[in-house]
């Protein structure tokens, strides 16, 4: 009986998995140049811990167990929990800001989807003890400079900005009350994603009152015109626009001008976002966002600890891994599995002969294969094309003499030079 692969998981063949490697040293690569360092944590942890900080929308979807112990368990559908439950155990000794970054194998136990897949891959980067815009300025820029460096330009991606603290000042002002403000949260991040007419229905369901309910929805369509926004006596919402202001000058100051825009729409569905929010999107909006975050200020206290304020991001690889594919970005992702030699040999006697140069090419840092069959030499060296090998040492009747062949793969060209030489040079 054949036995495929759960429905929403992948196989890694080689060739994904070079896609996939791409993917993650990219993400590694950049976060290391930008001042972050790495932490993991467990695959699975206590299932009250997901219960206590994600509210219903991620807690419905764990993969949750019972133990032999009788203690219930879930598989980590991300990693914000375990990395304030680590921050919170050495919070005394850690040295601050904390800048970290993970890359985690992620199980959510949700419908797959296109970009949206049960076990994924999430780089998440986060700057915790810092009150200041600055540190989320610092993230958008930390992302923004990955996908430059994968190959992706302001005309590609959008980093869409709002501010969770402004959308609360704004809904208080006009009379929602605060304990409505979480469902309506809610229901304001599924507005890019219901048709206009179900959105509508909805929010009057929420907002009975039609003028509130209109305002609300004005406030929303305020995309790219942060500069309609006027101060009133509101001071907590003149507060948010100062920051936002302070957020935009650091962006424009980074060198991110054109990569960003006001979006008020972007809301951010967890419950714990409590400033600063923001999506990166493929400017032609056919997919999920490939990447999303903002400030949690009080996330370390509800785990027990003291109030720390907090800013992070996360991006997943299956909506990227299609970004990427799309734009034709992953076209050299086998550079680092070709080859540097394959030795092919003309005769079964001289088969030791090839298993100590290899040897010694491998000791040396080469990257160096032979076959196993031998066989002719117009065999091995089609053999040796297909690896991608940039030369192929030939190990013939000239060995006789101590002599090797080495053929350029690229252009073909042969020369012969005595074996003494040879392994001196692949040393150099």
């Amino acid at each position: 009986m054949k036995i495929p692969p759960v429905k929403g998981t992948r196989d890694f063949y080689p060739e994904d998995m070079a896609k996939r490697n791409f993917i993650v040293d990219g993400w590694k690569k950049v976060s290391i140049r930008n001042g972050f360092a790495e932490f993991d944590g467990p695959i699975f942890e206590y299932l009250a811990m997901y219960q206590q900080k994600s509210g219903d929308e991620i807690a419905s979807q764990l993969f949750a167990f019972e133990d032999r112990g009788e203690r219930m368990l879930a598989i980590r559908p991300e990693i914000t929990p375990t990395l304030a439950r680590m921050v919170n155990q050495r919070i005394n000794a850690l040295p601050r800001p904390i800048k970290w970054f993970s890359v985690p194998r992620l199980c959510r136990a949700e419908r797959p989807q296109k970009g949206r897949l049960r076990e994924f891959f999430q780089w998440n980067i986060d700057i915790i003890g810092v009150d200041d815009c600055l540190a989320d300025a610092e993230v958008i820029f930390c992302s923004v400079d990955y996908l430059k460096q994968a190959g992706l330009t302001d005309k590609d991606i959008v980093v869409k900005i709002s501010s969770r603290k402004m959308l609360a000042a704004f809904l208080k002002s006009i009379g929602v009350q605060e304990e409505k403000l979480m469902p309506l949260y809610a229901l304001l991040d599924k507005k890019k994603k219901l048709p206009a007419e179900t959105f509508d229905e909805l929010l009057n369901t929420a907002v009975p009152d039609k003028a509130v309910a209109e305002q609300i929805k004005n406030f929303m369509n305020l995309k790219g015109a942060f500069n309609n926004l006027v101060k009133t006596d509101n001071q907590e919402l003149n507060a948010s626009i100062d920051e936002m202001t302070k957020l935009f000058s650091y962006l424009d100051t980074m060198g991110l001008e054109g990569y960003y825009e006001f979006d008020p729409a972007i809301v951010r569905g967890l419950a714990y976002y409590t400033g600063v929010v923001f999506e990166i999107y493929d400017r032609s909006e056919q997919l999920r966002a490939i990447c999303g975050g903002g400030r949690y200020d009080n996330l370390l206290s509800d785990f027990g600890g003291p109030k720390v304020s907090a800013t992070g991001c996360g991006m997943g690889d299956c909506v990227l891994g299609i970004v990427l594919e799309e734009k034709g970005l992953f076209k050299n992702v086998n550079e680092n599995q070709r080859l540097d030699y394959f030795v092919a040999y003309a005769d079964d006697t001289l088969q030791n002969e090839v298993i100590r140069i290899i040897a010694k090419l491998r000791q040396a840092g080469k990257k160096a294969d032979f076959s196993y069959k031998g066989g002719g030499l117009g065999k091995q060296l089609k053999q040796a094309s297909i690896l991608a090998a940039a030369k192929c040492v030939i190990v013939g009747q000239e060995f006789l003499n101590k002599q090797l062949i080495v053929k350029d793969m690229a252009n073909g060209e042969q020369t012969t030079i005595p074996e003494s030489e040879f392994l001196k040079q692949i040393e150099e």
